[in-house]
């Protein structure tokens, strides 16, 4: 069984971000960096960060809002988000976990993060689902998906659902093209309706039941799997 337990990354020397850690047991593999939006780490989440753990990986998520300058986001990128993941591939790093073994996994637009790290960032593979901003920047801070893939420095997963408003299936089509233009691997899935998030606050196990959604999960599982070595 994964253990699970909290600690402090530095980004500066006065800075540090909260991590929540879940290691495997015995000897990692890698180490996985999941990027997520929300506050708090819904029961699906931390489900999918345990079965990574499992299968063999420490799993670090960063608090992406522990920054108290009086505002409080509702997205990170730009400077801040890079010095997070920086600190948190820092401290995997720091544990042994050599540096192409590093991935970054992240969720909406904690997705759209994911992929615009692994554009500044030579790590051994990244996952994006759910991530908007894909014709559009999301912030000032952020760049349009279309135009940073071909920019990739890192094997490229990307997830999307067909019905979901954010990511019309135009825009989609357009990424898969950009994304191909990059040096690395890349692979953008569309599924039906909304079968695409392993994480989502309505995911219950039994929906693994649905082949879309196991395909989904399988697929993030086989990214790290292949690219991670």
């Amino acid at each position: 069984m994964a253990g699970i337990f909290r600690d402090l990354a530095p980004v500066h020397e006065k800075t540090k971000v909260p991590l929540i850690v879940i290691e495997p047991d015995g000897h990692a593999r890698g180490g996985i960096v999941v990027l997520h939006e929300s506050r708090e780490f819904t029961d699906p989440l931390l489900e999918l960060m345990r079965s990574l753990a499992d299968d063999g990986w420490t799993v670090v998520a960063p608090d992406l809002f522990h920054r108290a300058n009086g505002v409080v986001p509702d997205k990170v990128f730009g400077a801040d988000l890079f010095e997070d993941f920086d600190a948190c591939f820092d401290w995997l790093t720091g544990r042994g976990v050599f540096r192409d073994c590093v991935g970054v996994l992240g969720f909406d637009s904690a997705g759209t993060a994911a992929a615009l790290v692994a554009t500044d960032r030579r790590i051994g593979a990244a996952v994006s689902v759910a991530a908007p901003g894909i014709d559009t920047a999301l912030t000032p801070q952020a760049v349009a998906l279309i135009a940073a893939a071909p920019n990739l420095q890192a094997p490229w997963l990307g997830l999307f659902g067909a019905d979901d408003p954010r990511t019309p299936p135009d825009h989609i089509d357009r990424l898969r093209d950009a994304a191909a233009r990059a040096v690395v691997a890349t692979l953008v899935v569309s599924y039906p309706g909304l079968h695409h998030r392993p994480d989502h606050p309505g995911f219950e196990p039994a929906d693994l039941d649905d082949a879309f959604t196991l395909d989904a999960r399988t697929r993030i599982f086989d990214w790290f799997d292949s690219h991670l070595r």
